[in-house]
């Protein structure tokens, strides 16, 4: 199984120039990042947290990786570079993709807190793929700050400390009796001042210490102050932020590629020859498909190279190819939910029990059963998959809008059959990702492009059809929860059968089994106190690549689970939020390996135990800003749901209206975070509202279904994401601070969007008296 799936089972058990004036960005070249004669070159030996050896597990002792991302070896490998150039400008280099959620910026002020940099002398630039060297680059599972927090400011510490210790030197004086503040030196006996760039070379020469000083929270001046802009900002609303559709290199060609239209297919034969008579092709081949499982690899199909992309999309039209649809051909997913629907309602493994269910639910004062289903999702970022690719002479190089440049690197290797050191891949901006561009499929056919044209480079871009057809889909689910109830309305018995085809299909002959990290998404870890619990795991094929989607399966678990809470609440005649905190029952501190859960995102259980009592802050929070328990008009009502994921705590109570047509129209959102200590505010505010967009289309409007094989949506029209007029009037964000910033972090990008669905649905019973149990709603909400 590869890298970046055995990662998360493990942690289971072209430059953008801005004026002299602001923050810039950049991206650069391996030399290029430590250029500049006289600079200090910071190649730091950052320390893993505290105890991170003790708890690995043996699967992660057995990797490269620790149980924080971070190589074994980090201490004695330069992994992460920072540098003053003798003008004083501090270059940090970013190693994880930015897109959208604003990591440049919040890495760079990071070190420039610590540092105490002044901000407009602070620029980026970042790194190419180069795990070696920079630690994991994968961005997923919202732990870009929450793994490298600690070591950016250390970082920035060592750099403060090394810049003080050459101006004392220079001046003759104890270390002690200088300080450094906003990029100046200043000696305050003598009132001597130095510019960080002045001592930068001396400084250089100095050892990296290995215990220095963090600044005093209180002392910060961009951490946690929300007072910091994107350090790109301006190049994105000006147009001149490279993203990988913006690549553009001399002599470049253009790719379009008819891909198999069912999973699996392959191409029997192909007549090209009106495709050829387009004006500006250049190269019409075939691409070997890759057998199921499919990894990360090509689908296959026949390529076309031409001048233009205009010429490229003409002639993939004229192709005229006969496919062999494969095993998936009879793939039809209104087929597959009653299958699903099928093994849900008959036992299935258990992955997570306690007490005993059955007996308890033979003997429960009344029994609750209910059926949800989700379907497939495709990301459909803003910008579909681009690359551009030149191999040449033995060599590769790419530059592409990726979530995973090691792991394109890895696939780039592995299809050219070149050794690491021929490959390197930079990383652009991201228009929007959602976890379709962890997945290199689309820098491997550039680069195979390239190489059937002599090495000139080719720029491939998806179309938006290309992305809704070919993509690696968010899987489908049917979820069954039964509850036996006492005389009070609460549940003494709780079973939950969850079947959905696993990610790792792709990665293995179909698992049939949902892997520990899918289920410890909200599935094994649901933190209630009842006393008998058993959650079951049936089989379920896959039919289509299924890949990460933005919250992953914690999606269809928290739509199962907070839906039915709304339903037994009803049946208790109790309000839904006093209802929900009942289940989750007193704050406490619950060791998620004790109920099942072996993932725990990857993290330690000691330092991230579930947090009952934060869960339930999130849920009072955003009950108190919707203003949770007032009297409500006819045709509107108030929803709530809470969740756990990403080891963040997120609630959403949404108020929606539905019409005499029972059209939905949500009309506020007020959604609470408690991620721990908050390091970009801003950041956090943006991507909460973020999610509520996208949770409100997952909720309302968006699916993909298949007959024959074949995806059914072809653009925006059938794949529907919520509208500018379907936004609400109001989404109010409510940030729940806790915890130092000494302690853990939680993830952010994520965990905004489960609880949005449920909320919503439970809103729309509350407006109209009808239960929603599978998604989208479109127009459930009007009844028989």
């Amino acid at each position: 199984m590869i890298h970046e799936l055995k990662l998360m089972a493990e942690q289971e058990a072209t430059t953008a120039a801005g004026s002299a004036t602001r923050p810039v960005l950049a991206n650069v070249s391996r030399r290029g990042i430590l250029g500049g004669a006289g600079a200090l070159v910071l190649a730091l030996s950052l320390r893993s947290p505290a105890r991170a050896d003790e708890t690995q597990t043996k699967e992660q002792k057995e990797h490269k990786y620790g149980a924080d991302g971070m190589p074994h070896g980090w201490r004695d490998d330069p992994k992460v570079f920072i540098a003053i150039a003798p003008d004083g400008t501090v270059t940090v280099t970013n190693h994880r993709s930015d897109m959208g959620q604003g990591v440049r910026t919040s890495v760079a002020f990071t070190v420039a807190d610590e540092l105490e940099a002044a901000w407009p002398k602070v620029k980026v630039v970042q790194a190419w793929g180069d795990e070696t060297r920079f630690g994991n680059q994968d961005t997923d599972g919202s732990r870009s700050l929450r793994h490298f927090f600690q070591h950016f400011r250390h970082a920035g510490a060592a750099m403060r400390a090394m810049l003080i210790q050459a101006a004392a030197t220079q001046w003759g004086v104890p270390a002690a009796e200088v300080t450094a503040t906003n990029h100046t030196l200043t000696h305050a006996k003598s009132g001597r001042t130095l510019d960080y760039g002045a001592v930068a070379q001396a400084a250089s020469a100095l050892p990296v210490p290995t215990d220095v000083k963090l600044k005093d929270p209180k002392d910060f001046r961009y951490i946690g102050t929300g007072k910091v802009g994107l350090i790109d900002n301006v190049d994105i609303t000006t147009g001149r932020a490279i993203y990988g559709a913006d690549t553009k290199l001399d002599g470049m060609l253009y790719a379009a590629i008819a891909r198999p239209p069912v999973y699996g297919g392959t191409v029997k034969s192909f007549d090209d020859s009106a495709a050829k008579k387009v004006a500006g092709v250049v190269k019409i081949f075939k691409i070997a498909a890759t057998p199921i499982p499919s990894e990360f690899m090509p689908l296959g199909g026949v390529a076309v190279v031409a001048k233009n992309t205009w010429a490229a999309l003409k002639a993939r039209e004229a192709l005229k190819i006969t496919w062999d649809d494969g095993p998936n051909a009879s793939y039809d997913t209104d087929v597959f939910r009653k299958e699903l629907e099928a093994a849900a309602r008959k036992p299935g493994k258990v992955v997570r029990t306690q007490g005993d269910v059955d007996a308890a639910l033979a003997k429960a004062n009344k029994k609750v059963v209910a059926e949800y289903f989700v379907p497939h999702l495709v990301q459909a970022p803003m910008e579909p998959p681009a690359a551009v690719a030149r191999v040449k002479d033995g060599v590769c190089e790419a530059w592409a809008c990726t979530q995973g440049p090691q792991a394109a690197n890895d696939r780039l290797m592995k299809a050219l059959n070149l050794p690491d050191d021929k490959v390197t891949v930079h990383v652009t901006l991201l228009g929007g990702g959602f976890g379709r561009k962890s997945k290199p499929d689309y820098v491997v056919e550039a680069a195979l492009c390239s190489r059937e044209v002599d090495g000139a480079p080719v720029k491939l871009a998806w179309t938006r059809d290309d992305d809704i057809h070919h993509g690696f889909y968010h899987t489908i689910s049917a979820e069954r929860i039964e509850a036996g109830l006492d005389d009070k309305g609460m549940p003494v018995a709780w079973l939950h059968r969850s079947c959905a085809p696993t990610i790792g299909s792709i990665f293995a002959p179909d698992p049939k089994h949902e892997l520990p990290f899918e289920l410890g998404m909200g599935l094994v870890n649901t933190p209630f106190a009842i006393p008998n619990m058993r959650m079951e795991n049936p089989e379920a094929a896959a039919h289509v690549r299924i890949g990460w989607f933005r919250s992953v399966s914690n999606i269809p678990h928290a739509f199962a689970i907070q839906s039915f809470v709304s339903e037994l609440a009803h049946e208790a005649g109790r309000d839904p939020k006093d209802y929900l905190l009942d289940l989750i029952g007193p704050a406490r501190t619950i060791d998620p390996t004790s109920i099942g859960d072996v993932w725990n995102y990857g993290e330690d259980p000691s330092r991230y135990p579930i947090d009952t009592g934060r869960l339930r802050g999130v849920i009072e929070a955003a009950a108190k800003g919707a203003g949770w328990g007032r009297e409500m008009p006819k045709g509107r009502g108030l929803g709530i749901a809470g969740h756990y994921s990403f080891v963040t705590y997120t609630a959403v109570a949404a108020e929606v209206e539905v019409d005499e047509k029972g059209q939905v129209k949500v009309q506020a959102i007020d959604i609470a975070v408690d991620c721990g200590p908050q390091v970009n505010p801003e950041r956090i505010r943006s991507q909460m509202e973020g999610a509520v967009v996208m949770g409100m289309g997952l909720a309302l409007t968006s699916e993909i279904t298949f007959k024959q094989g074949r995806a059914q949506q072809n653009n925006f029209d059938g794949y529907e994401i919520i509208r500018i007029d379907a936004a609400p009037k109001v989404v109010r964000v409510h940030l729940v601070p806790t915890g130092s910033y000494d302690g853990p972090l939680g993830g952010v990008g994520e965990p905004g969007v489960p609880p949005v669905a449920p909320a919503i649905a439970n809103a729309v019973f509350a407006a109209t008296g009808r239960r929603i149990r599978q998604l989208p709603i479109r127009d459930q909400a009007a009844g028989a």
